[in-house]
């Protein structure tokens, strides 16, 4: 029996359903729930009573400090910022690619990843060159040959979220490299299920929303910035990016000396409590435990549900395969009123990209995946 890693019982929606469906909204354990109602009954219903002006500045510091060690980056690379599609919107604006150039993206990945990019082109500032993500060749070998010396920027999910496909970002990086290209990532689908280590991806920006792996809620999210850009002057500019944000200065743009000067405004503090204590648990389980237990669990989906002419989009022996998303298909059989009668049994899944997507957590155990394949026999 594969036994969950997390304590089931920190996750009430367990008790009744099976929930295979991390990767969409994810499931938040029992305690950063009680951090959220800790800060709320301590701090926020109290206003300035409990939280001076220092504390306010202050109370990022835990979870810069918990994502420069899930990065893998150095602290003053970590940028806090109210969702990941804000800091990538503004990524164009700060990178400024030569006009006419090639952005290089794939056609499925997530829009939040391409959208900022094709308004640039909108704009007849530069051309997208979009690749397929095709189950029959490796996704990373399909990006590398649509980069050539027009190619400015490479923007990516490091897992695509349809599928389930990695991309060797470490390959990527070099070939980039070479044609002096710049570099975005977007992990969201990645950190916090798998080990990344950014120091030797040299992109410009590493980002991960907070509420799906990372176990957080809606209203907070983290980039790792690299060097080059701790010195641009962000196109949305707040007050609480100044190295100190209560020195009301509105005559001067004064912007902190590292990725602190990206966040913009006082933002949603009962979600960084409850993605730093996310993450915080996270670290203490170990990452690579993580990934070895939704790989355990992985094999045994993929085994018993080709046993009823179910297949993942791509071999988990295929190196552009990771273990926590799986996405299956069948010949014959409708995926949209397959995982609505999923649901009726009380079994929660995705419908993504015409397959259904089985995202498996660390409260996941063996039982969640014998339901599921008892369902869809």
């Amino acid at each position: 029996m594969i036994a969950s890693l997390f304590d089931r019982q920190d996750y009430p929606t367990l008790g009744e359903n099976h929930y295979l469906n991390q990767a969409s909204l994810g499931l938040i354990g029992r305690l950063a729930v009680q951090e959220m109602h800790q800060f709320i009954d301590d701090y926020a219903r109290h206003g300035n009573c409990h939280m001076s002006d220092e504390d306010e500045v202050a109370y990022l510091n835990s979870l810069r400090s918990v994502g420069a060690e899930l990065f893998g980056c150095p602290l003053s690379h970590i940028a806090i910022v109210a969702g990941a599609s804000d800091i990538l919107g503004q990524l164009p604006s700060i990178i400024q690619p030569a006009a006419g150039s090639t952005i290089v993206a794939v056609a499925s990945d997530f829009p939040a990843v391409t959208r900022p990019w094709l308004r640039q082109q909108n704009l007849h500032k530069c051309r997208i060159r979009f690749v397929e993500d095709n189950q029959s060749k490796d996704l990373t070998d399909t990006l590398i040959e649509a980069i050539d010396t027009d190619t400015s920027i490479v923007a990516i999910s490091s897992v695509q979220f349809t599928t389930g496909t990695t991309v060797d970002v470490n390959r990527i990086s070099k070939v980039v490299s070479e044609v002096d290209a710049r570099l975005i990532v977007d992990v969201t689908q990645d950190l916090g299920a798998r080990s990344i280590d950014v120091r030797d991806w040299n992109a410009d920006a590493v980002v991960c929303s907070g509420y799906k792996w990372l176990g957080g809620h809606g209203g907070a999210a983290l980039a790792a910035m690299s060097p080059r850009l701790l010195t641009n002057s962000p196109p949305m500019t707040g007050w609480m990016g100044a190295p100190e944000p209560f020195n009301f200065d509105a005559k001067s743009l004064l912007l902190a000396n590292d990725a602190r000067r990206y966040t913009q405004s006082t933002m949603s503090y009962v979600s960084i409590a409850c993605l730093t204590t996310a993450i915080e648990q996270l670290l203490t389980y170990g990452i690579q435990n993580i990934e070895n237990h939704a790989g355990k669990l992985a094999i045994l989906l993929v085994e018993e549900a080709a046993k009823l002419g179910w297949v993942p989009y791509r071999s988990l022996s295929d190196s552009a395969a990771c273990s926590h998303i799986v996405s299956l298909s069948h010949p014959e059989t409708p995926v949209e009123e397959t995982v609505k009668a999923l649901a009726t049994r009380r079994i929660t899944c995705s419908s993504r990209g015409g397959r259904i997507r089985v995202s498996i957590a660390p409260y996941n155990d063996e039982n969640d995946i014998e339901m599921l394949i008892q369902a869809l026999q």
